[in-house]
Order: structure tokens, then sequence, then C-alpha cells
């Protein structure tokens, strides 16, 4: 049974991959966009799963499972925007959304992917 770590740090790995399935850190805002609104925090925290999916071989179409975890369930609606625009059709993944306190407070949203990748 091999278990891949993909940048191991002390207190986490940004993805692990066992059995052809990746299991993603949480991704939030990059810095640049970590005082924005949540139609830019949401894009730029899609855009840093895009970066790690193609470091570890998957793709948005290869998503089985995300959950987003949102500051403030008004935000709901704004974020959809940008997940829907994301998202290829007929590719959407099992989904959860909750309301929860971030680990930080600038931050709106964050994001955990689970992905099938390729052998």
């Amino acid at each position: 049974m091999t278990i891949q770590r993909h940048d191991t740090k002390a207190r986490m790995s940004r993805a692990v991959i066992h059995q052809g399935v990746a299991y993603l850190c949480g991704q939030v805002a990059g810095p640049e966009a970590r005082n924005a609104g949540i139609k830019e925090q949401t894009e730029s925290m899609l855009a840093r799963v895009d970066t790690l999916l193609k470091e570890i071989g998957s793709s948005r179409e290869q998503l089985l499972s995300a959950t987003i975890y949102l500051k403030n369930g008004s935000d709901f609606a704004a974020m959809n925007e940008v997940w829907d625009a994301w998202v290829p059709e007929g590719y959407a993944p099992a989904r959860t959304c909750v309301c929860a306190p971030m680990p930080a407070e600038e931050l709106k949203v964050e994001i955990t992917v689970t992905t099938a990748v390729s052998s």
C-alpha cells in the first residue's frame, strides 16, 4: 500500500494520495485577495485549487467531493456564482457547504477537495 504525501510540512501535507484518490488540504484566498470580497476570495481560492490539482496530476473534471466553509451564510449566493462558473458542466462533485469560523479574521471562505488522480 503506497501513500504519497505532497509538499509535507510539520503540521500537514498539501495533498495525500492513496489508491488513485487525492485529499487536498484546505485552500483559502491567496495574500493578494485576503482583504477582498467574497467573489474575489472565492476566485483566488479556486485558482489555488487549480494549481494544486495540476501539481498532483488531476483536474476539475476528476473532482469527487468538496466541502466549502463560509464565514457568513449571507455570502452563499455570491460564492455560488463563482463556483458555478468554475465547475465544468456535467462534472459537479458531491458538495457540502457549511458556515464556520475562519482561521484568520480577514478570510471569508475555505474549501477542502477530494479528487481522483490519473495513474
